[in-house]
């Protein structure tokens, strides 16, 4: 995106966990990159989107976006595709930004470095070891600074690797897709015992918290959910959230039912009211309609935030303002196919939500966000670190 005086550059991730409601993410199809190729969605940036918005003011991005949506016409960005048009919004606040001379976090607001959620230990569809939970989290909240936390965090998860490698061989510090190590652990607690093993020999015991991202739809089939070689309804996985929750320091799930199980994510949250937070991604994708859905039945304390599952930036600010009005936490996201695209590092900033999730300590596409949160607490200061204020119980 370029004007007179400013110049814009973004790109839009992929997941390959995703909520059936999120927007479209326009694919070739046929055999170029096995299906994966972009060149139907790059075309419509280059000539649909690119003659609509050709010539407005990168100022006003709820008008751009508008414009995007309109000339959409659906209501998962199915004909332009959510990957074009996340692309092209994100493109515009950079610009908006740089037009300014300020970073993309200050033009969005309140300047506050989120506490960093860390997946350490992947299973479910970002891994092959047949653990069905998806992430297991470490959360460094009790630091004083956003460096500090992410030093500790950091600090974990090569005490994990190494901890991994004495109990399964060093083959099984391969890695999942966000970052975190794929041992073949064959039940959820032994990966929790290994992460909370880790954060102990490590030192930090009593500052960093453990969080699990279950993303339950993943392991969910006619009724059921298949957890260590069992199956569970919905209240025995109920049962053992509360189990784990009290066996472990976890403090955060995600996802802990299926994406259309608003009133058991309600009865979970209600059961660990002020001991975790309960996260909705699949049940929401950042999306108004199942947001407002989400708050009426209380099934949540936080949102997790992904642009590209609603498709412009601006719907993504009404998401997050909604949930922040109401009272409830927002979660950042990256995605698990991810870019070094670091917006969201900038958003979590400028929204003031205190939490982001970037995948492990390791790899240029998580790295870029926590080196682009280490530049801008070096401009905002220390005390800008959030801490654990973003945590929502």
């Amino acid at each position: 995106m370029r004007t007179e005086k400013g110049f814009g550059r973004a790109s839009s991730p992929s997941g390959a966990s995703t909520g059936v409601h999120e927007a479209l993410e326009l694919r070739d199809g046929g055999a170029r990159y096995g299906g994966k190729g972009v060149l139907f969605a790059v075309k419509n940036v280059n000539s649909l989107i690119s003659k609509r918005i050709s010539g407005m003011d990168v100022s006003g991005q709820a008008e751009i976006d508008r414009a995007l949506c309109e000339l959409d016409g659906t209501s998962n960005k199915s004909r332009l595709g959510a990957n074009a048009t996340t692309a092209v919004s994100l493109a515009v606040a950079q610009c908006a930004a740089s037009e300014r001379g300020c970073g993309l976090h200050s033009i969005l607001g309140k300047g506050k470095i989120p506490a960093p959620m860390l997946n350490v230990l992947n299973g479910g569809k970002h891994a092959g070891n047949g653990v069905a939970i998806q992430e297991f989290i470490i959360y460094p909240l009790n630091f004083n600074s956003f460096s500090e936390a992410l030093c500790a965090g950091s600090e974990i998860y090569h005490t994990l690797r190494a901890l991994i490698s004495k109990k399964y061989g060093s083959a099984a510090t391969g890695l999942g897709d966000e970052g975190g190590f794929a041992p073949p652990c064959k039940k959820t607690e032994d990966a929790l015992d290994l992460i909370e093993a880790s954060i102990s020999e490590a030192g930090y015991q009593k500052k960093v918290k453990i969080g699990i991202d279950a993303a339950a739809s993943s392991f969910f089939s006619s009724g059921k959910y298949t957890v260590d070689g069992k199956k569970l309804d919905a209240k025995g996985l109920t049962d053992k959230y509360i189990s784990l929750a009290k066996s472990y320091p976890i403090v955060s799930m995600e996802d802990p039912f299926h994406e259309e199980a608003f009133e058991d994510f309600a009865i979970l949250r209600k059961k660990l009211a002020r001991r975790v937070q309960i996260v909705g991604d699949d049940l929401t994708v950042t999306n108004v309609s199942r947001i407002k859905k989400a708050i009426s039945v209380n099934s949540m304390s936080s949102l997790l935030l992904k642009v590209n599952q609603i498709g412009t930036l601006t719907e993504s600010l009404q998401a997050a303002s909604l949930c922040q009005r109401a009272g409830l936490g927002v979660v950042v996201s990256h995605r698990s196919g991810e870019t070094e695209d670091t917006a969201i590092a900038d958003i979590a900033v400028g929204i003031g939500c205190g939490q982001i999730k970037s995948g492990a300590p390791c790899r240029g596409e998580r790295t870029a966000k926590y080196n682009r949160l280490l530049l801008i607490e070096s401009e905002l200061g220390p005390r800008s670190f959030a801490g654990a204020s973003g945590l929502v119980l």
